[in-house]
C-alpha cells in the first residue's frame, strides 16, 4: 500500500489557511478574496491602452487617406470653373475663324477679332486675374525681374521701369507670374 506524502507546496497552503478565524494563520476562509495580482492589473492596462492606440491610429489613417483623397480631387477639379468659362472664348474664336476665311473686309475682321480680346481680358478679370502695370513705375524686385538696363530716356525714369517684355499678373491679388522688364539706368 502506497503512503501519499503531501509535497511541500500542500503542505504550506494547509498552514496558512485557516477555517477558523480565531486560529493563527495568514489567510483565512472568511476573509474577502484579495485583489488580482499588480502584474495582471498591469497587464490588462497595458492591453487596453495598446488597444485604444490602434484605435487611434486606424482613426488617424482613415482621415489622412480621406483628406489626401479629397485633396487629390480638389487639385483635379481646381480648374474646371476657369476651363468652362474659357470654353466661351474659345467658342468665339472657331467662330472669328470661320469670319476670317469668308470675308476680306480687314476693318470687319479686325473688330471680331478686338471682340474676342476683350472677352478674354474680362473673363480673366472676373476669375481674379489682373495684369500688372509696370511702366514708368519704381522698379520692385518683388514684383519685377529685370531682362536689362537701358540708359533713361529722362532723368525721372532712372530706376525705373521703361518697358514691360511679358506682363507680370496677379491672381487675387497675389503675384502668380512676375513682369520681365526694362529698367533705365
Amino acid at each position: 500500500m502506497e503512503e501519499t506524502i503531501p509535497n511541500e507546496m500542500e503542505q504550506n497552503i494547509e498552514n496558512q489557511l485557516n477555517t477558523d478565524e480565531n486560529m493563527p494563520g495568514t489567510e483565512h476562509l472568511n476573509e474577502p478574496v484579495a485583489e488580482e495580482d499588480p502584474l495582471t492589473k498591469l497587464q490588462d492596462e497595458l492591453q487596453e491602452q495598446k488597444d485604444k492606440y490602434l484605435r487611434l491610429m486606424a482613426e488617424f489613417d482613415n482621415y489622412r487617406r480621406r483628406t489626401s483623397k479629397e485633396r487629390l480631387e480638389l487639385i483635379q477639379t481646381a480648374g474646371k470653373d476657369v476651363i468652362v468659362s474659357m470654353l466661351d472664348i474659345l467658342d468665339d474664336c472657331d467662330r472669328a475663324e470661320k469670319q476670317l476665311q469668308g470675308n476680306d473686309d480687314i476693318a470687319v475682321q479686325k473688330e471680331g477679332i478686338q471682340l474676342v480680346f476683350n472677352k478674354l481680358r474680362s473673363t480673366m478679370l472676373a476669375k481674379g486675374v489682373k495684369a500688372m502695370e509696370s511702366i514708368h513705375e519704381e522698379f520692385d524686385v518683388e514684383k519685377h525681374e529685370a531682362i536689362t538696363e537701358i540708359p533713361a530716356p529722362s532723368e525721372h525714369l532712372k530706376g525705373k521701369v521703361i518697358d514691360d517684355v511679358v506682363k507680370g499678373y496677379y491672381l487675387n491679388d497675389k503675384i502668380i507670374r512676375f513682369a520681365k522688364v526694362v529698367v533705365g539706368k
